[in-house]
């Protein structure tokens, strides 16, 4: 922790938080209650870590623990994007740097011309005038004393002199720069200096915050721990969302102070009573919610005070959604989409953050232990099943939902699409079905009616006609007109709806209540869920899938009532999954504290007509290294112009016009193989793109992306080169 993370591996961490450990024969704690069981998810699986193997009166460790030295560093106010952890702001624009050559001979002439002028001095060159203040300000006595006195004053008088001609030749000759350049600190990789000890009202190992709302037991008992060595940064930031919580007046002072009191750094845990992720993969900062990625290049195309410093993303980023495209390789799962994910499991554990991962099965998105749900779409041992109506009652919204999922991508872009028609068609079943059966329609249902099968909408009718709801039977009626007529758009959702009717789905999408269904509206707290697509055979069906996960995401956390949680989806190799009603969907995250992060191969997966709003509507964009041409084009047009300084060196050859000065010229032909020149130099501004298609597509080196950043308080970052592997 007392680097940058310049320096460091992405799997090894420089100094990682201290876990505390526990014995083996520990007990188990009891599994506390959870919230998310009354949102219809599952109980999560007991797990509290035991007892730290610390005895009861053993004395506690200094102050100088990882765990206090991480807690304790500084984390200035920076530009977006950049690793706030230990980071040291540089200036702006980057200081005029004169060459070596220059500098070293300009100091040894100044050097030169200072040794002079104290040799003419010394030898009375210039008289006896420059003992005139001597003289001046001085008494006669002092220079008709002892020899001893009058010769301490001479010399007294020289020295000062020396240092006169010192200073002025020094800063002449720029020795303070020489000695900055090469000076002892330049020989070799020193440690960064000690910080110096916070005051105890700004030291936040003593909870200030806690002390000056009168809770002094709370805050001896954390910082206690704190240095103890048993708390971690989860537990920091999860004790600090609770007293977020109490400062909001959702939760009362006596409560967090009584849980405080009693478990200490394990107070008001996780529903899944997990502390920390069994393994970590990236750097995480949780007392700024970052996640570093990689480091901005020191390249001239980026600005001077991003050069070299650590990338990081955060909610102030991801809140307005991210979309990275690059080939396969790139690096999108990798060094992008897994940190994301990891970042965000931690700060579920927080109490912050709530995430959804969707991608192919065996992506490496994390193992399993990670995360509080995990839905293998396809495997028989999957514990979860997938709400295909997204948890709600209501039929038109499951029926706009669903045709999302089914037609989106075959809808056009354009207003009066098929997507409109579907949503109808399939709220005219939905609703009927319901009314009489208390559920929704499972998959083989489902396309049964849409079919338009005699039998099961004979059935639903007769059942309406008993129950006595005449105005479904109208929606009925209208559906079987519907079905005579040619161009039918229940014939689609019929075929759609068949890739989910297999074999190795029958076990899924279960309505009758047999199964666990995960449902998206459970994002109301911070649980953690993976969600695996079964690409391998059921290449549509994923893309179905993706787009359902995607289409119950934009539903459900827009009508959040509680929004200070950050939701986040994450969606590896959204191909297919980019829709008109996405886009809109998109554009309401940010202002419901959730965002979205997509990945693509290449744009050529999203129509011609939403590859503009699509950029447009995520605030964050990224280009990794193999991009095609036309691909490049259009981030080369989203990011813009700039206005830059460009500058043309011509050089013209000098004529001697006399013997002599053509005599010279032969010599320095001779000397340097060139003729003699004159350089004239050009400045103008220009207007050029800031990333050309060429650049993007031929100029990024493997493992680097351009990213361009936008926090949702509005700031921008321009394109930056990112080093992605350090």
């Amino acid at each position: 922790m007392d680097t940058d993370g310049t320096r460091d591996a992405r799997e090894t961490p420089a100094t990682p938080v201290p876990h505390p450990t526990a014995p083996r024969d520990a007990p188990a704690a009891p599994r506390p209650t959870t919230p998310l069981e009354g949102a219809g998810v599952p109980p999560m699986p007991p797990g509290l870590p035991p007892a730290p193997l610390v005895p009861p009166g053993a004395p506690p460790k200094p102050d100088t623990s990882p765990f206090l030295t991480w807690l304790r560093t500084p984390r200035p106010q920076a530009a977006p994007g950049i690793w706030r952890f230990g980071h040291r702001p540089r200036p702006q624009q980057e200081p005029e740097q004169i060459p070596t050559r220059q500098l070293l001979s300009g100091a040894l002439i100044a050097f030169l011309v200072g040794w002079l002028v104290w040799s003419l001095l010394w030898n009375g060159y210039f008289g006896t005038w420059w003992a005139l203040p001597l003289d001046l300000f001085t008494p006669d006595s002092w220079r008709q004393n002892d020899r001893v006195g009058n010769a301490i004053l001479w010399y007294s008088y020289y020295a000062l002199i020396a240092l006169a001609i010192l200073l002025v030749v020094g800063r002449l000759g720029r020795w303070g720069e020489v000695w900055r350049r090469f000076g002892p600190r330049t020989w070799g990789a020193t440690a960064p200096e000690a910080a110096p000890p916070p005051a105890p009202d700004q030291d936040p190992a003593e909870w200030p915050q806690l002390r000056q709302a009168g809770a002094y037991e709370a805050a001896e008992r954390l910082a206690a721990e704190a240095k103890a060595g048993l708390m971690r940064d989860v537990d920091h930031a999860r004790l600090s969302r609770a007293w977020q919580g109490v400062r909001t007046g959702r939760h009362s002072l006596a409560t967090f102070t009584g849980a405080v009191l009693k478990d200490g750094a394990a107070a008001c845990p996780h529903p899944s009573g997990a502390r920390d992720l069994p393994a970590r993969h990236a750097r995480h900062d949780l007392l700024t919610g970052q996640v570093r990625l990689g480091t901005t290049a020191d390249d001239p195309r980026n600005p001077y005070h991003y050069r070299g410093a650590g990338l990081a993303l955060g909610p102030d980023l991801l809140g307005t959604s991210l979309l990275a495209v690059g080939p396969a390789g790139s690096g999108k799962t990798g060094a992008l989409v897994r940190p994301l994910a990891e970042s965000l499991c931690l700060q579920a554990l927080a109490g912050r953050a709530s995430v959804v991962v969707v991608g192919a099965a065996g992506a490496g998105l994390g193992p399993a232990e990670s995360y509080d749900v995990v839905v293998r779409i396809g495997h028989s041992d999957s514990v979860y099943d997938l709400d295909l109506y997204g948890g709600t009652t209501d039929p038109d919204e499951a029926a706009a939902i669903l045709a999302e999922a089914l037609v989106g991508d075959l809808a056009d872009p354009h207003p009066g699409s098929d997507s409109r028609r579907s949503t109808t068609v399939l709220a005219q079943l939905l609703g009927p079905f319901r009314a009489v059966h208390g559920r929704f329609p499972s998959v083989p249902e489902l396309r049964q009616l849409l079919d338009g099968a005699p039998g099961p909408l004979a059935a639903l009718r007769q059942a309406l006609t008993d129950a006595g709801h005449a105005s479904l039977l109208r929606e009925l009626d209208a559906r079987e007109r519907q079905l005579a007529h040619p161009g039918d758009v229940g014939s689609v959702l019929a075929d759609r709806i068949a890739l989910l009717d297999r074999p190795a789905f029958a076990a899924f999408f279960d309505t009758s209540g047999q199964s666990r269904p995960f449902s998206l509206r459970a994002l109301d707290h911070p649980v953690r869920v993976r969600i695996d697509l079964p690409q391998r055979g059921h290449a549509d069906a994923s893309r179905i899938l993706a787009r359902l996960v995607l289409a119950q995401f934009t539903a459900s956390v827009t009508v959040r009532e509680d929004r200070s949680l950050f939701a986040c989806l994450l969606l590896d190799d959204a191909s297919g999954v980019v829709t008109p009603e996405a886009v809109r969907g998109i554009q309401r995250l940010r202002s419901a504290n959730a965002g979205i992060v997509l990945t693509l191969r290449t744009l050529d997966d999203v129509p011609r007509p939403l590859r503009g709003p699509l950029l447009g509507a995520t605030g964050c964009r990224m280009a990794l290294s193999g991009l095609t041409p036309w691909d490049g084009q259009d981030f080369a047009e989203v990011w813009g112009k700039e206005w830059i300084e460009a500058r043309d060196v011509t050089d013209r050859q000098i004529i001697a016009e006399t013997p002599a000065g053509k005599a010279v010229h032969m010599l320095r032909r001779v000397i340097t193989g060139q003729a003699p020149t004159a350089r004239a130099v050009t400045v103008r501004q220009v207007e050029r793109e800031r990333w050309s298609a060429s650049e993007l597509a031929h100029g990024v080196p493997p493992g680097h992306a351009v990213l361009s950043l936008t926090t949702v308080r509005g700031e921008h970052a321009p394109p930056l080169l990112v080093d992605l592997r350090g």
